[in-house]
């Protein structure tokens, strides 16, 4: 499928297709995004919009998980089961909104993202079932990155892109990453953002999609 001009950002060419009704039979009915598509044709700006709701507290954060997590497994068989899993294990959603409070400010640094990251990768503090760093840094993006300010921004790093990446970037493993780790890859895109002339999330597409 072709990307549409209104749709998808910069790099992005195509949507996640998902059916709806599945993914909603297997999940809490609040936990589903009232703004997403009904035709199941999920794009990157669809969930930037449950983020951005979340932000201006118009969405919970079972809303803002399930919107990632749709995105991120997409048509994968058990995506609604995990989603649910992680869901069950903070129903009231204050585990995820205690990782993401660093961030969902206008501006998060360095300092931030690194707290949001150990947070979501500690079982004491916000890690949930089923959320290992290739989902919750999906999660980081979607409600940390701030378009058109340049600089270090949230970025997903998942298996696909770790296995992608020139060794420049850092990361040396395909799961498990350390903190600074993924700020060191945050900073690479950021460099190669700067010297494109592009937003540092182009970078990540063009590295899962150009290789």
């Amino acid at each position: 499928m072709q990307a549409t001009e209104n749709a998808a950002l910069p790099g992005e060419r195509a949507p996640v297709i998902v059916n709806v009704d599945r993914w909603q039979a297997g999940l809490p009915p609040a936990a589903w995004p009232a703004t997403f598509p009904a035709n199941g044709e999920i794009w990157r700006r669809d969930v930037f919009a449950v983020a951005g709701a979340y932000r201006a507290g118009s969405a919970s954060a079972c809303q803002l998980l399930t919107a990632v997590l749709v995105w991120g497994y997409g048509p994968i068989g058990y995506g609604p089961w995990r989603t649910a899993k992680s869901l069950a294990a903070d129903p009231d959603g204050k585990r995820l909104a205690y990782a993401l409070e660093e961030v969902s400010g206008s501006a998060p640094d360095e300092a931030a993202l690194g707290t949001a990251y150990r947070r979501l990768s500690d079982p004491d503090h916000a890690r949930l079932p089923w959320l290992g760093p290739g989902l919750f840094t999906k999660v980081l993006y979607f409600v940390g990155y701030q378009r058109g300010v340049g600089g270090v921004q949230p970025l997903i790093l998942d298996r696909v892109v770790a296995s992608r990446l020139p060794a420049e970037a850092g990361v040396s493993r395909d799961n498990g990453w350390s903190t600074e780790e993924w700020l060191v890859y945050l900073r690479w895109a950021s460099g190669q953002a700067q010297a494109r002339g592009v937003e540092p999330d182009a970078v990540e597409m063009a590295v899962v999609h150009d290789g």
